[in-house]
């Protein structure tokens, strides 16, 4: 048995701990679950952390649960929430739980014969039948009101919204949530619940549970809540969240986001959201310090995350469009981007509109009158006699040259490039 304990502490990745956990887990393969909340039809990366506590957990030899909370779900977490969040309806529940399992499908083994293949379930399962009498008369009972107040979920929340308060029904979370504790335990056999250091107050309640009514004792280990070194918010950028859905953020902007994180978030995030041993972290730690310009510890990460969260072909995809703004790309790459990761790519660059019965036209017209690429047919002409443009990464030197519907890119698009390192997008409308 691999030390699911010792791997998660060197990584950086465990908050709290109840006594006794690592000797627990050393006595053979045990059982855990993390509880995923289906608010959204999509994962984003924050989500991950509690995925690669799972993904560790399986490679320790034991059998990881992901509880995907379609009752719990109806209800809404105030951990860590400012304001109560809306109820969602039963038919979009079970459409945000379909699409997060198959996207769990992707880091854990559901499929293989191994006797800790990763399990789903939905707490909806055995919460759907159960009466509100039978659940205050069976659970109610077993918590004090004092106790679940003094979870700190739930003072923060009281203080922060103290006009507002907190109904009755976010109160109640922590009781649903200590009951799948229980269920899971006596079902299945868990015997350790997972998550974010905002769960521990939830987690521990399931622990008491368990205590009271079993007269065994139950396991807990959270995860402290990321967060990025300058103090902003971990996973989101000016346009949101950071989805592992690539309709909703491509593969590139994916791609874009691990490469772009500073030195000091490089070298947290590597440890937490890859499967990386520990010497090949701690060598290219060494090496990126040695000559940080060149980036290559976030080139690594944003591999790995990459590669595990959308595979090896969007991987090279998202390299290869990294490469256009600054690499030797060619025409035929640029055709060969998609038309979201196209636009992802040169996102903020000035942008022309020409309409498509304006073609075909010469290319000094094109450069210096249809669009303001450059300010006159002097200007451009000059810079095609110079070798200084090119036409979606092809080098155009003709001044004669005809701008037509071959030069469009995906049906909309003709790209132009000053120099280097001045683009320009032409949309044809």
């Amino acid at each position: 048995m691999k030390n699911f304990v010792e791997e998660l502490k060197w990584r950086g990745m465990i908050k709290d701990i109840t006594p006794g956990t690592e000797e627990e887990l050393m006595k053979g393969p045990s059982a855990a679950y993390v509880g995923i909340d289906p608010t959204g039809d999509s994962l984003h990366i924050g989500h991950l952390v509690s995925i690669m506590i799972l993904k560790h957990f399986q490679a320790c030899g034991h059998k990881p649960y992901a509880l995907v909370g379609g009752a719990t779900g109806m209800i809404g977490d105030p951990s860590m929430k400012s304001q109560e969040r809306n109820l969602l309806d039963e038919e979009t529940l079970s459409h945000n739980v379909s699409c997060i399992k198959a996207q769990l499908s992707r880091f854990l083994d559901f499929k293989s014969d191994a006797p800790n293949k990763a399990e789903l379930v939905n707490n909806y399962d055995w919460m759907k039948d159960y009466t509100f009498i039978n659940f205050t008369r069976d659970i109610g009972k077993l918590i004090t009101v004092n106790y679940m107040m003094s979870k700190d979920s739930v003072k923060k929340r009281l203080s922060r919204d103290s006009s507002e308060g907190m109904s009755f029904t976010e109160f109640s979370y922590q009781l649903l949530q200590g009951y799948d504790f229980l269920y899971l335990y006596e079902n299945c056999g868990v015997k350790m619940q997972l998550g974010g250091a905002d769960q521990w107050g939830n987690i521990t309640t399931g622990v008491e549970m368990i205590r009271k009514v079993l007269d065994k004792q139950a396991f807990a280990l959270t995860c402290p809540l990321i967060t990025k070194a300058d103090g902003g918010k971990f996973g989101k950028t000016e346009k949101g969240n950071i989805w592992l859905d690539p309709a909703r953020t491509s593969p590139y902007e994916f791609y874009q986001f691990w490469l772009n994180v500073s030195d000091e978030d490089a070298e947290r995030y590597i440890k937490i959201f890859t499967l990386l041993d520990r010497k090949t972290i701690e060598d290219a730690v060494a090496a990126h310090k040695e000559d940080p310009g060149r980036r290559e510890l976030q080139k690594l990460l944003a591999k790995e995350v990459t590669v595990m969260v959308h595979g090896v072909d969007e991987y090279d995809n998202a390299l290869a469009a990294s490469q256009m703004l600054f690499g030797n790309s060619t025409s035929e790459q640029l055709r060969s981007l998609d038309e979201r990761t196209f636009l992802a790519v040169f996102s903020g660059v000035p942008t022309f509109e020409v309409s498509a019965s304006e073609l075909p036209c010469n290319i000094l017209d094109f450069l210096a009158v249809k669009t303001g690429i450059y300010p006159s047919k002097g200007e451009a002409r000059k810079a095609l006699q110079q070798n200084g443009f090119s036409l979606n990464k092809d080098k155009v030197g003709d001044i004669a040259y005809e701008i037509s519907g071959k030069d469009i890119v995906d049906g909309k698009y003709i790209l132009a490039q000053k120099g280097k390192r001045n683009y320009f997008l032409v949309k044809i409308v």
